[in-house]
């Protein structure tokens, strides 16, 4: 595998900010000719190192409830595990690998999260997973598959441009009492953005078409309300490295915050001290969830000015429990498939409670 130039560096980190910038402002922020721009950004998405997802904020869906696991299904029964995780129709992700999966979900309630995990114990799938599940409609979600920091980190380049986005968060308007929260026509404008990646690629267009300029008002009112967020996600299995140094082992961890711990906190230490820039972090009340990437190969770089990472974690977490794979283990067959939110009835008549 041949390693990346200095340019396509640069390029991928412009797009893995995601940010609504002109065209004139990324080749001014990365200081590369606008015909190599183009040409990286167009072999980053063929190549797969990059894929363009529209992400929505769960509460205006009626699925205000956000469900994560980390599961370690048995080996002979992982086919039937990804079999019953990706039928659940609130399954909005599924990262599966041979010792470890990843999923993320969508539920009206906490219930059917609790549900969710019955099954994997009823069918006996593998032992119960770790679970955490919070209301997005909160700070719970701080980082959520954003692969930004870390590729400016590895890159080299100086600070990020939009890191950390998160998911969820307070809405913006509130609706009445009694009305419904979203309308027919907002949820249609919702939809055709949430199925607009994978339109795009059926109708033989450049899946690096996909951003957001040129959309209809309807769904730049979307964006604009932060009802739904435009995102460029990063496939690790498939990244050349970047000067030696490649970002090839996927690292979950988790445990139970320390009293009068805040997790601002942590990933303040984390990203300026310890220079680890969680691609996932979530918020519940009994348990904390990280995702991050590493180097199966050890850094040349000196370590003397950063904190160790483990005894910072210590310092806010107990019971922690690290969960290491390859990233080239991992299979996705559900790839931020948000757009099967809507074929559910839930979504067409969603209330206040």
């Amino acid at each position: 595998m041949r390693a990346l130039t200095e340019s396509e560096a640069r390029v991928i980190a412009v797009l893995l900010a995601a940010r609504p910038d002109s065209e004139r402002d990324r080749l001014q922020q990365i200081g590369v000719p606008r015909s190599t721009y183009h040409a990286v950004r167009r072999r980053a998405y063929e190549e797969g190192w990059l894929r363009d997802r529209y992400i929505p904020h769960p509460a205006p869906l009626g699925r205000p409830w956000v469900t994560f696991w980390v599961a370690r299904p048995y080996a002979d029964r992982l086919e039937r595990f990804v079999e019953v995780v990706s039928a659940d129709p609130g399954n909005v992700f599924l990262w599966s690998g041979a010792q470890v999966s990843l999923a993320v979900f969508f539920h009206a309630n906490p219930e059917e999260a609790r549900r969710a995990v019955d099954r994997i114990t009823l069918e006996r799938l593998g032992p119960v997973p770790i679970s955490v599940s919070v209301n997005a409609d909160g700070p719970a979600v701080p980082v959520y598959f954003d692969f930004e920091g870390l590729w400016s980190h590895l890159a080299g380049l100086e600070g990020t441009l939009a890191y950390p986005h998160g998911l969820g968060g307070g809405s913006e308007e509130e609706p009445e009492e009694g009305t419904t929260r979203t309308t027919p026509h907002q949820l249609w404008a919702i939809g055709e953005l949430l199925r607009r990646p994978f339109a795009t690629v059926e109708q033989g267009r450049g899946s690096h078409l996909v951003g957001p300029f040129g959309l209809p008002f309807s769904q730049r009112k979307m964006l604009a309300r932060g009802w739904v967020t435009h995102r460029t996600l990063l496939d690790p299995s498939r990244l050349p490295p970047f000067q030696g140094k490649a970002a090839d082992q996927v690292v979950l961890l988790s445990g139970t915050p320390r009293p009068d711990r805040r997790p601002e906190t942590l990933f303040a230490t984390l990203t300026r001290e310890s220079r680890v820039y969680p691609f996932l972090f979530t918020v519940g009340e009994e348990r904390w969830l990280l995702g991050a990437l590493g180097a199966s190969a050890p850094s040349s770089e000196p370590r003397t000015d950063r904190r160790p990472v483990l005894p910072t974690l210590r310092e806010y977490l107990e019971g922690i429990e690290i969960i290491q794979a390859p990233a080239s283990e991992f299979t996705l067959p559900v790839d931020h498939r948000y757009d099967r939110l809507l074929e559910s009835p839930r979504s067409s008549s969603v209330t206040k409670p």
